[in-house]
């Protein structure tokens, strides 16, 4: 608990954000923020995303939401240049 993670939804797509509970396939993010597009830095993988960031030119990041329940399928700790990546990634906005 208490690490930046990435976390694949069974129905909500791709999330970022900090790992604050987790109860069998069910998590709580903090100061998550929703991956709406993903496109990985260096690699063409989710887990590529997690190590090497994102690009954030093809990137699409939501604005973050205090916290979200979810149920989840996978998570991927970051390590510190994917969360600089994904924490640095502008709000994308509707068009």
């Amino acid at each position: 608990m208490g690490q930046s993670v990435i976390i694949r939804t069974y129905s909500a797509g791709v999330w970022f954000g900090v790992l604050s509970e987790k109860s069998g396939d069910e998590v709580i993010l903090t100061n998550a923020r929703r991956m709406w597009r993903w496109q990985a830095a260096k690699s063409i993988s989710l887990s590529g995303v997690a190590v090497h960031g994102i690009d954030r030119t093809k990137s699409k990041i939501c604005e973050p939401v205090s916290s979200v329940w979810l149920q989840q399928i996978e998570i991927l700790p970051c390590t510190a240049t994917a969360i600089e990546s994904i924490r640095g990634a502008e709000n994308v906005e509707a068009q």
